[in-house]
Formats: C-alpha cells, sequence, structure tokens
C-alpha cells in the first residue's frame, strides 16, 4: 500500500492529484471574428507604426457622454492603402480625416477600416484624425469589468475614472488596440465641467478655461504607453507633492485625493511609497518613467497600473482591503494596491507583452514584487513565506498562457502561481546577486519595449546559463503541477519527477531532518537519490517552502 505524503498547502485546499492523472479541462472557447479583429496581428495593423496620439476628450458627466478627437501620427511599415483602427461600435465615428478631406471607413464589430485615397508608401509618415462621441461603457465592477465609472465623493461632486485593461483602451477612445505597438509619445487633453479636474498620465502641461463653463487639463506623456494605461481620472482633486532620492536623481512625486482622504493619504502614501520605490528599484533597476514622473490619484474602484499615474482606492488601509492575500501576516504591515500596481510600471508597462496571452509576464513578475517588497523590509524568511502562503489562491484549473491572437489570456494563477515559478528560477540559480542581477538585467535589457513570453523564457535561459525551458513549459502551459515521486528499494532512495513535459528535469532541494538543502535532478525515470546516504522515509524532507510540487512518497 502506497502511503501519499502531499506536502505543503495544497492538501489545505484539497487542489492536489498525480501530475500524471487525468484532469478535466475546461472546453476551449469558440472564438469569433471579433475576437481575431481585436486580438489578431493582421497586416491592417501591422502595415503601420504608431508614433505619436493627441487625444482631445470632453467628459458629459450629467449625461455620461464624451465626445472627441484622437490623432494618429503613424510611419508605415509596408505599402498599403487601408488601415484598421478600434472603436467600440456602441461609440459613433463621426468623421475620419486625411489631409483636409474626409476618407470612406466601414465597420465590423468593434474595428473601423480606413481607406486612403491613395497608396501610402513604406517609411512614408503620416496622420489622420478620428473624431467620435457616444455614451461609452458604465464599467459595473471596475477595475475587473471595462468601462467608465461615474461615481460621486462624500460631498456628492462627481468622481469619474477608466478601467480597462482586458476589454481594451476602444472601449471608450478611438486607438490601435492592441499591444504590440505601443506609442512612443502622447498628449492628453480632457476637458470637464468647471469645479473639477482631470488627472492623466504624464506632466500637466496646460489648463485652460474653454467657454460653456468647461476647463481642459492637457496631459504630455513623453515615454512609449500602452492603451489600457491611458486614464482620465476627474473629480474635485487636491494636490500634494514630494521628491524621491531615486537612482536616476530625483523623481518627483505627485499625489491627487479627494479632499476628505487628503489626511489619511499623506500618511499612507509617506508610509509606503518611498520604501516601495527603495525595495523595488534594488531588485528591478531604476522606475522606468522618471521623465514622466510618479502619482497616485484616488479612484472610485480598487486600483489599476495606469503609467505614471497609478490609480488608486484601497481606502487608506493595509493589506488587500484590509486583508492579507498570502494568510501569512505579512500582507498587512503594508498597502498591497500601492505595491502591487506600482510593480507594474516595470512589469506591464515598461515591459509589455505583444499578445495578452502572455500577460503572466506583467501578472507574475508584479505578484512577485509584493514578496520581493516584504523581503526588503523584513527579511528573505519572510518573502519566502509569503510567497508560499499565496498558494492558497491558486486553482490548477487552466494553463497560465493563453491562447494566442484572440485578446484571451489565460488563467488568474498567472498572478500566485507565476510568483511562485519566479521563486523557483531564483531558488534553482542558488544566488541571490546573481538573481538580483538577473531581475534587472531583464529590466534594462526590455525597457520601453513589448515582448513575447518565449522572448523572457529565452532570456532567463541565457542569463542564468541553465535550460529552464520545461520548468518553464510546465508551469505556464499546463494546469498540473509536476509530482515529485519519492520510493525506497534495498535501503536506496529513489525519485522521478511525473510531469506533463517531455523529459521533465527540474532540479529540487531535498535534505536529511537537520542537514543542509542538496540539489538533486530527477528525470522521468526513477533514479537512486546518492547526494543523501541514509536517507529513509522518515528523515527525508522536500524544499517544499520554495517549491510549489505535489510529493508521493512510496
Amino acid at each position: 500500500m502506497k502511503n501519499k505524503v502531499l506536502i505543503g498547502l495544497l492538501t489545505l485546499l484539497g487542489a492536489w492529484r498525480p501530475a500524471a492523472a487525468q484532469l478535466l479541462q475546461p472546453k476551449p472557447a469558440a472564438f469569433t471574428r471579433a475576437d481575431s479583429l481585436r486580438g489578431g496581428q493582421t497586416p491592417l495593423r501591422t502595415c503601420y507604426d504608431i508614433n505619436y496620439y493627441h487625444l482631445d476628450v470632453k467628459v458629459d458627466v450629467a449625461r455620461q457622454f464624451i465626445s472627441g478627437t484622437n490623432l494618429f501620427r503613424f510611419t508605415a511599415t509596408q505599402e498599403f492603402r487601408r488601415l484598421q483602427f478600434d472603436l467600440f461600435a456602441n461609440l459613433k465615428v463621426e468623421q475620419v480625416r486625411y489631409q483636409g478631406q474626409a476618407l470612406p471607413f466601414t465597420r465590423e464589430a468593434n474595428a473601423v477600416f480606413v481607406t486612403f485615397p491613395r497608396t501610402i508608401e513604406k517609411g512614408q509618415r503620416e496622420e489622420f484624425m478620428v473624431s467620435y462621441s457616444g455614451n461609452p461603457v458604465v464599467a459595473k465592477k471596475a477595475p475587473w469589468d471595462g468601462g467608465m465609472v461615474f461615481a460621486r465623493d462624500a460631498q456628492g461632486k462627481p468622481w469619474v475614472a477608466t478601467a480597462c485593461q482586458g476589454v481594451g483602451a476602444s472601449i471608450w477612445w478611438p486607438t490601435k488596440d492592441q499591444q504590440a505597438d505601443e506609442v512612443d509619445s502622447m498628449l492628453i487633453s480632457v476637458s470637464v465641467p468647471a469645479g473639477l479636474k482631470d488627472v492623466s498620465n504624464g506632466r500637466l502641461r496646460k489648463v485652460t478655461k474653454l467657454k460653456g463653463g468647461y476647463t481642459r487639463f492637457d496631459w504630455a506623456v513623453r515615454n512609449p504607453i500602452n492603451n489600457y494605461d491611458v486614464a482620465l481620472n476627474v473629480g474635485d482633486y487636491q494636490h500634494f507633492a514630494d521628491l524621491y532620492a531615486g537612482e536616476k536623481g530625483p523623481l518627483t512625486l505627485d499625489y491627487w485625493v479627494l479632499p476628505e482622504n487628503l489626511t489619511k493619504a499623506k500618511a499612507q502614501f509617506a508610509a509606503n511609497v518611498k520604501p516601495m520605490l527603495k525595495a523595488l528599484e534594488h531588485w528591478f533597476g531604476p522606475y522606468p518613467f522618471y521623465e514622466d514622473g510618479y502619482k497616485l490619484v484616488d479612484a472610485p474602484h480598487l486600483g489599476m497600473e495606469h503609467q505614471s499615474a497609478v490609480a488608486y482606492g484601497n481606502k487608506y488601509q493595509n493589506g488587500y482591503l484590509g486583508k492579507d492575500r498570502s494568510g501569512t501576516g505579512w500582507g498587512l504591515k503594508w498597502d498591497f494596491i500601492i505595491v502591487h500596481e506600482s510593480g507594474h510600471e516595470w512589469f506591464g508597462n515598461s515591459i509589455t507583452t505583444q499578445d495578452v496571452a502572455d500577460m503572466w509576464v506583467h501578472e507574475g513578475f508584479t505578484t512577485y514584487s509584493e514578496a520581493l517588497f516584504v523581503e526588503s523590509q523584513f527579511g528573505k524568511r519572510a518573502g519566502q513565506e509569503y510567497i508560499h502562503g499565496q498558494r492558497r489562491n491558486i486553482q490548477n484549473d487552466a494553463p497560465i498562457t493563453g491562447p494566442y491572437g484572440v485578446n484571451r489570456d489565460g488563467s488568474s494563477d498567472m498572478y500566485d502561481k507565476g510568483s511562485s515559478l519566479l521563486n523557483m528560477l531564483r531558488t534553482i540559480v542558488d544566488n541571490d546577486e546573481k538573481w538580483r542581477q538577473l531581475l534587472r538585467g531583464l529590466s534594462g535589457s526590455f525597457y520601453h519595449q513589448t515582448v513575447t513570453g518565449q522572448q523572457v523564457i529565452d532570456y532567463f535561459n541565457r542569463g542564468s546559463g541553465q535550460d529552464l525551458t520545461r520548468i518553464f513549459d510546465q508551469y505556464l502551459r499546463y494546469a498540473n503541477i509536476p509530482t515529485l515521486e519519492i520510493r525506497f528499494e534495498n535501503n536506496q532512495a529513489l525519485a522521478r519527477w511525473v510531469a506533463d513535459v517531455p523529459g521533465f528535469d527540474m532540479p529540487v532541494r531535498l535534505r536529511l531532518k537537520g542537514g543542509e538543502y542538496q540539489f538533486i535532478k530527477p528525470t522521468t525515470k526513477f533514479e537512486a537519490i546518492k547526494q543523501l546516504p541514509g536517507a529513509t522515509r522518515e528523515n527525508l524532507e522536500v524544499d517544499t517552502l520554495n517549491y510549489y510540487i505535489g510529493v508521493l512518497v512510496d
């Protein structure tokens, strides 16, 4: 009879199965042409490279109505006469103008196809302007669903924000709505009713009083920015500021909060922001957007990683709305939204995946940044315990990597399972300074770039000097976790991996009780554990603090 021993949190969750077992996987989704238009890299999108946007939008709060224009300035990457941009079908395209004339266009689902009067030559720099209007989708549960949020502050004044990750920026403004092509710079002009302010990305360049009781706020973004990061925040904001002495010099810290939150905000931001920046710069390299500054903005939803204007809605308390997602106690010692959403400035904002199928790069690294912050404040053991505690949130329900080309991400396990994966890689590298340099090098190598998940995997293979591909494949492309199976024959311990990936051979740490951990490298065939003579069922321990695996002892 086999004695099945599962070490770690999985027994508490009731989620463990031997990795070789057949799991009921969710049926593949039926994708439509609309999905491909939204998520695909078609010639009508790749034919032009976006250089600059000027989004100029007016917010009619009372009618929950928006209207305005967006200027597309681009460079042709090939000859073409027709291109695609994106705007949700509930918003009306009033006109598309090019060189003083209106261009013909057609619509299909949320895609708009524009035909030019003559061929645009490769290398040619051109521009066109889209005028649009309508009532945007109102988010019912932002930030988990996309749209605009129309709320009221404690004084009853309007409080409006955008949150559109996943569903896409074209839910509220016309854009080339895919992550592979980030605009190089941008001007965001937002006109709001008098008495209110708009806070958007970048730096405030100008405030202009307009006729009809509106005020326009012009925000200039100097760095590349992805579409879903572009934001407007409208409210009766008050502003205070600070400076952080960062790796690239003084970094401006600007805080925009509602009047009723001013006192709480000063205390909460002072306690969290500078320690967060110090920790994340240490591990990931300089904050990526010194030119555009760092902002926290009161939001009528929980939060979002809007580049250089992080939306904050954690109610000025530590934890995740006062709770610890890890269950360890460490998560109650700092403000989750400040640390997590700011971590996205490195992963998601500076480094952006070309396809949302690879969103594990955004969420896995950013969730891991929480543990690195814990480590910076309370020591390495605390950070490891925090990561171990994150496992309680893992479902192992589907692959972390999603289907490509249809604007669909993978399992939400990309957060906590992704964090555990990175901690295992750190353990395998077995040199903390080398690991830190790998993380900093990743930020430097792909600074302000769009990437594929495979590029990130290749980077770690090169930088670590090890082939980690099978490890990435198992944790990213399969729902199951691998199982380390150990058995004893003739007083000799043997081990093998049971995994989905052929030839899986992840190094793992074992020890005899009271001893030092030793690396072994099991394969998918039973082999003797020669590094630990004298091992028995009673004294053999597997490092399940740092390894998220199943363990089966016979």
